[in-house]
């Protein structure tokens, strides 16, 4: 059975109007069943949890158009991806900011061997009596030579007045 030109084209405004209508009831159900896939998948890019998801697809299913905007109202705004990429780049910066050392009192970057700080001049580390290393101010023994750094009262107020230098904060002048 061929079809011929008059076959394919309506003769009547009425089936016209119907083929519009069921051009457009097609689309319209292709519409929906496109909301419906499309928030299915964009909510499993932004969460984990099977009951969002299942609850989110059904919205739409259910409420069509008026569920996926409701839908767009309610989402997490990132995606699982984009919170770890965000995650991984706080890491890093935490990691830097261990890794550099600063001053307890200004929070300005310092050197590790640095006994002063040069910003505010709060006292960062001593120096070892027996070799000179820089040590931290807590340590109470030179992990460099042994020496023992707990303070005791000395006869030589040279020594005293060298190491109160080292460990005790100075003032700047202000320009």
């Amino acid at each position: 059975m061929l079809l011929s030109l008059s076959d394919l084209v309506p003769g009547s405004l009425e089936n016209i109007i119907q083929l519009f209508f069921a051009l457009m009831g097609a689309y319209a159900a292709a519409f929906w069943f496109g909301l419906v896939i499309w928030t299915f998948r964009d909510i499993q890019k932004r969460s984990r949890d099977a009951v969002v998801q299942v609850l989110a697809t059904l919205l739409v299913l259910f409420t069509g158009v008026l569920g996926a905007v409701l839908y767009m109202i309610l989402r997490p705004p990132d995606t699982l991806a984009e919170t770890y990429q965000r995650t991984l780049e706080e890491e890093a910066i935490l990691r830097e900011m261990e890794s550099s050392p600063s001053c307890p009192q200004c929070q300005h970057v310092v050197e590790a061997d640095f006994v002063r700080c040069p910003h505010c001049g709060a006292g960062l580390r001593k120096r070892c009596a027996a070799c000179d290393h820089p040590l931290d101010i807590r340590w109470e023994i030179c992990p460099y030579c042994g020496a023992d750094q707990v303070e005791r009262p000395t006869s030589s107020p040279a020594h005293a007045d060298s190491e109160a230098v080292a460990v005790g904060p100075t003032t700047t002048p202000n320009n």
